[in-house]
């Protein structure tokens, strides 16, 4: 895991300097607060830990459960 210090504004460049996956910047800090801004694609997901998580746990699991069809042949 990385660990860096940024203040209010200041930016993290996630991938190629020339070509970012994404941005990531300290919006805000109030307090014990701190307001992230991601900007990335929209293919590409972002969540918070506890919606990843979640989301992780509902997605069923298909792997091992596709079976080819009847006859064994395909067309």
């Amino acid at each position: 895991m990385l660990v860096i210090t940024r203040r209010e504004g200041e930016e993290v460049v996630i991938g190629d300097p020339a070509n970012p996956h994404g941005v990531i910047r300290v919006a805000s800090i109030k307090g014990d607060r701190v307001r992230l801004a991601f900007s990335f694609p929209r293919e590409i997901d972002v969540h918070r830990r506890e919606v990843a998580d979640q989301i992780a746990a509902d997605k069923p699991d298909i792997a091992g459960k596709i079976r080819p069809a009847a006859g064994g042949e395909t067309t």
